[in-house]
């Protein structure tokens, strides 16, 4: 259970912040709903108490669960196997669906060395920016550090590999 003021991520949307918590009749019943702003682009979203769990609402990452992010990124196997960029695509997207940050930071790996490979479909690249910037703005929050420098520090997981 979420209180007003908590950081919260919000699969595929971002890190939201709980601004209450309203109770709406719904089909005759009652039903509690949180009320949450995602910080990034200032949208408010009413998730449903019950439902919070299901849709993968869940509190923003530990400090010390950090430095395993960046494990996940420097590992060099890719952990989807699907041929074509459809089925790839599907399966990263439920990866990001998760909305855990591990499985993001594989999408993002993934896609960072497939690109090496072949060129990223429309869909891919996307999916490639959207989730850099999730894992950016959740470490710089939980670290209190700026974005920019997280950035680096995620790109460098990558250019130490071409050396």
């Amino acid at each position: 259970m979420f209180k007003e003021g908590d950081l919260v991520v919000y699969p595929a949307q971002g890190i939201g912040k709980i601004e209450g918590i309203q109770s709406t009749s719904v089909d005759g019943q009652k039903k509690d709903f949180y009320i949450m702003r995602i910080l990034d682009n200032d949208m408010r979203i009413m998730v449903p108490v019950q439902n919070a769990n299901h849709v993968g609402v869940r509190q923003l990452i530990e400090k010390k669960d950090v430095p395993k992010v960046f494990e996940i990124l420097k590992r060099k196997e890719i952990s989807v196997s699907a041929s074509t960029w459809n089925k790839r695509y599907r399966e990263y997207m439920e990866k990001v669906k998760s909305g855990s940050i591990f499985e993001l930071a594989e999408v993002f790996r993934d896609l960072n060395l497939l690109k090496e490979d072949k060129n990223l479909s429309f869909g891919e690249r996307k999916m490639l920016d959207t989730t850099k910037s999730l894992i950016v703005k959740e470490i710089a929050l939980v670290e209190n550090e700026k974005e920019e420098v997280i950035e680096r520090r995620i790109n460098e997981c990558f250019s130490s590999r071409r050396k």
